[in-house]
């Protein structure tokens, strides 16, 4: 785990050393730092603007049209999405919108409760499983679901169980990316036509994992 003294947290804007600094444990602390860093630090490589440069709004929420959706780029057309968890920083870029979500697979017992909110067709895949491979089937569904909805903007101020994302929902591509042992993750992009991704760093906080869509 990188600690608060070796990340250069210059960049951030007042808003996220506001965000920052409201974590209690020092370990949410940092990873919150140490993701936003590398963000601003991938996005300026991306647009060639300097990282503290970087202005960041949000879009209107598709379920109330207020500024709450997804966070967009004042000054580059470039998507991203950002999901940080336990160890894990990862972050999607692609020219359409996209969403990422990573997620530890949680306990059993949690996962069979979860899974309640999930589609109906969801909760039979859930349901299906053997016992030692239930919680790890909620993961993936849970993450494909949270990176649609981020991809999306409404969060889950959609309701979980209005759409079935065990494959492609309609105009976006959802994919199931492999980020280690225990820890489940996918990628969901708003495009009509096949993408590609290229996964670029899957590794521990200290170095995120960040990969591209063309």
């Amino acid at each position: 785990m990188a600690s608060s003294t070796t990340l250069d947290l210059t960049a951030l804007d007042e808003r996220e050393r506001q965000r920052m600094n409201a974590f209690v444990q020092d370990r949410d602390r940092v990873l919150y730092g140490f993701a936003h860093a590398a963000l601003r630090t991938i996005l300026s490589a991306l647009t060639g603007e300097a990282p503290a440069a970087l202005r960041f709004d949000r879009a209107p929420c598709p379920c109330c049209d207020e500024p709450h959706g997804r966070p967009v780029l004042t000054s580059a057309r470039l998507e991203f999405s950002l999901s940080h968890s336990r160890d894990l920083v990862l972050i999607g870029v692609a020219p359409t919108p996209i969403g990422v979500d990573t997620e530890p697979v949680p306990k059993l017992g949690t996962a069979e409760q979860l899974a309640r909110v999930l589609h109906p067709a969801e909760r039979e895949e859930v349901a299906a499983a053997l016992p030692e491979h239930r919680a790890a089937v909620f993961a993936r569904l849970w993450v494909r679901k949270e990176a649609y909805l981020k991809g999306l903007g409404t969060g889950l101020g959609r309701s979980p169980a209005a759409d079935d994302i065990r494959g492609d929902v309609a105009g976006w591509h959802l994919s199931d990316l492999s980020v280690g042992p225990g820890q489940a993750a996918a990628v969901a992009v708003g495009s009509p036509a096949p993408y590609e991704i290229r996964l670029h760093r899957a590794l521990p906080v200290t170095r995120p994992p960040m990969f591209s869509v063309r």
